[in-house]
């Protein structure tokens, strides 16, 4: 048997990790600043990490939610405690994709309505209602294309509204920072405006922290910069390091009912104990202080080299902006910087580093870069 081939793939096989570090076959050391796509949040196999999924292990490693599972009620409270979101509630699950899903199914279940409002360039998953909100027609198939949705620019609050008049919309979902859409910001006023809006017009506001979220902006959650409680939050990335986790936060206002939503192995006593292990790094390294300092670091000294269009971002969630494509630029920092960095489009290079990046490591990326751009 054969792997279905559906990801273009970097000439690079890592072989270990450590830090902000990986390793391939032949012993050359990578500097990773894209973190597989914004899942490697305490850096690479963090002692922590592993001792806390290692002695898991050796206890019990799954059943399914059909038993009391203590882990899962620690987990919940750390989050909280740590988001400063203590009143909500959290469903697990095992991804991104899934957060989604339901998150979605929540809106429409407690609205008793069906349309949803996403907003152009957005990037929600790749399952059938996810995929729905995302605004990218070529990973849609036609069972894909069934359901209700409007896609809006960002920043338009007077065409949210327009749209939520007509009263058939459930949910208004939205990136606290898009990711694959560009690096592109909210408006803070834009999203106080939408939470409003959503209270007026009787329809869930669901903010998409699945990339954005858990520390990476320099705050817990993206959307906190604006000072907004949304009904319904997702995350999955830097939950657990690197295995697999999803979560939904739910406003206390939205009641469960048993069988309203489900999985497996949502919340197993792994994941749990991998997710645990992340916050308690996060809070005794202080991790979300070191991404807003060292992101406000490298947006500075980004800012500063000669050939980049535009620099955005918040916290350890950047992106650079050019005016040709990025592929050449990219494989050169690979091959010759020993550097890794993701990308946004084709002419956007997105930075999604571990949140430990320390000051010294990002400015070996700022001069490995200011070299490759050198007239």
């Amino acid at each position: 048997m054969e792997l279905f081939d559906v990801y273009p793939l970097m000439d690079v096989t890592p072989v270990s990790g450590n830090g902000c570090y990986v390793t391939d076959e032949q012993g050359t050391e990578y500097l990773d600043l894209y973190g597989g796509h914004a899942v490697i949040s305490i850096g690479h196999s963090h002692p922590h990490y592993v001792k806390r999924i290692s002695d898991q292990l050796e206890k019990i490693g799954f059943y399914s939610n059909s038993v009391i599972n203590p882990l899962q009620q620690e987990f919940a409270r750390k989050l909280g405690e740590l988001s400063g979101l203590n009143a909500y509630n959290l469903f697990l699950c095992n991804s991104g994709a899934e957060a989604n899903e339901n998150a979605l199914k929540l809106a429409s279940f407690t609205t008793g309505k069906k349309r949803v409002i996403a907003f152009d360039k957005a990037f929600h998953g790749r399952t059938s209602a996810a995929v729905s909100v995302t605004d990218n027609v070529r990973i849609q198939a036609n069972i894909n294309k069934g359901m209700d949705v409007s896609f809006l620019p960002l920043n338009e609050a007077g065409l949210v509204e327009e749209e939520l008049k007509s009263g058939d919309v459930c949910a208004v979902i939205i990136e606290g920072i898009q990711g694959i859409g560009g690096v592109q910001i909210p408006k803070d006023s834009f999203l106080k405006e939408l939470e409003q809006l959503c209270k007026k017009y009787d329809c869930k506001l669901i903010l998409d922290e699945i990339q954005s979220g858990y520390g990476r902006s320099g705050k817990f959650f993206a959307f906190q910069y604006a000072d907004i409680k949304p009904d319904i939050i997702t995350t999955a990335k830097g939950m657990a390091n690197g295995f697999p986790i999803g979560g939904v936060l739910i406003n206390p206002d939205i009641e469960a009912r048993h069988g309203m939503l489900g999985a497996t192995f949502g919340g197993n006593y792994l994941a749990c104990a991998a997710g645990l292990a992340v916050l308690e790094v996060m809070e005794s390294e202080a991790l979300i202080r070191n991404a807003a300092e060292t992101g406000e670091f490298l947006l500075s000294e980004l800012g500063k080299i000669d050939g980049i269009k535009e620099v955005r971002g918040r916290g350890l969630m950047i992106g650079l902006e050019f005016d040709s494509e990025v592929a050449g630029l990219r494989k050169k920092l690979v091959k010759e910087e020993h550097i890794f960095t993701g990308v946004s489009s084709t002419n956007i290079i997105r930075l999604l580093p571990p949140l430990s990046l320390t000051v010294e490591q990002a400015t070996v990326f700022t001069k490995a870069l200011g070299r490759l751009l050198a007239p």
